[in-house]
């Protein structure tokens, strides 16, 4: 079974039907099997051997294009324990982060597989190791990622254990971490990354992103962490009738980006003039 390709579809293709109201159903496609909803059922021998894009018809006389799923349809759609990292963040971890084909990657949280995906997808011959601690978790994610492949890719090495537990020697380009106190891993990120290699935290609330910035900061190993969320809002648009849709993707989490810096070089540390209400409170304490 796999989700990604081209061409005709075949046997053991994950495919994506779509009705005239936009909701989609997805299945694998495998001989003599047969698709069934409450709209009539559909035998997969006419849809095998289909160009992506044709429309099929139960039946009841419904009518659905099929096609592959695209990598965002797959993720999540896909079965998941864990939170995963959606879509519209999984593009800027991969953009700002800068994942290049041939980059070794350690990744601390998998979780569902999502964004281990899309790293593998970036990196092309390069090398992904991930973590992650919980034995359901673990699971889920291979099963997410084979699937999605049609096999277990030969870069990627998924570990049953917490990344505190490896060891490492400076040869990772780029480590990223989606768990729950990333503060404690620095130390991690500092032995597996080159010097330059960039650290990429997700996490889910304020008070993480306070301590996992405060702490890269005291390090002294890092550059100025930089942060930011990511906020996705689809349009309508019908003829001259165009605006902002009423409901969008909002906060899902945080990204915070900092790079290693070479031992014993210290971090030049951005120097923001104090808001008026912050100097004011500094002049009163000092007239005290």
């Amino acid at each position: 079974m796999k989700s990604l390709g081209s061409g005709k579809l075949a046997s053991g293709d994950r495919v994506q039907l779509t009705d005239h109201k936009g909701k989609m159903y997805s299945f694998y496609l495998q001989e003599g099997g047969q698709w069934h909803s409450h709209k009539g059922w559909i035998n997969h021998s006419e849809i095998i051997g289909l160009d992506e894009g044709s429309t099929v018809e139960s039946s009841s006389g419904t009518k659905y294009q099929v096609m592959r799923p695209l990598l965002n349809d797959y993720v999540l759609s896909m079965p998941r324990g864990a939170t995963i990292i959606y879509p519209k963040d999984s593009a800027i971890i991969i953009g700002f982060a800068d994942l290049f084909p041939g980059a070794r990657v350690l990744e601390a949280g998998a979780g569902s597989g999502a964004l281990s995906i899309s790293i593998l997808r970036a990196i092309g011959t390069g090398q992904l190791v991930s973590y992650e601690e919980r034995a359901e978790f673990f699971e889920n994610a291979r099963s997410n990622v084979r699937n999605y492949f049609g096999h277990a890719p030969e870069n990627w090495r998924l570990v049953n254990s917490r990344v505190q537990d490896g060891v490492f020697d400076g040869d990772f380009d780029r480590v990223i971490f989606d768990m729950l106190a990333p503060w404690d891993a620095l130390d991690v990120a500092y032995q597996a990354l080159k010097p330059g290699g960039v650290l990429c935290c997700y996490v889910a609330t304020t008070t993480q992103l306070s301590k996992v910035a405060e702490a890269i900061k005291s390090s002294l190993r890092f550059s100025e962490p930089e942060s930011f969320e990511t906020l996705l809002r689809g349009w309508h648009h019908e003829g001259l009738a165009v605006r902002p849709m009423h409901s969008m993707n909002a906060h899902t989490g945080f990204l915070l980006f900092t790079r290693k810096l070479p031992e014993g070089t210290a971090p030049i540390r951005r120097k923001r003039r104090p808001s008026k209400g912050y100097a004011e409170q500094d002049l009163n304490q000092e007239a005290e």
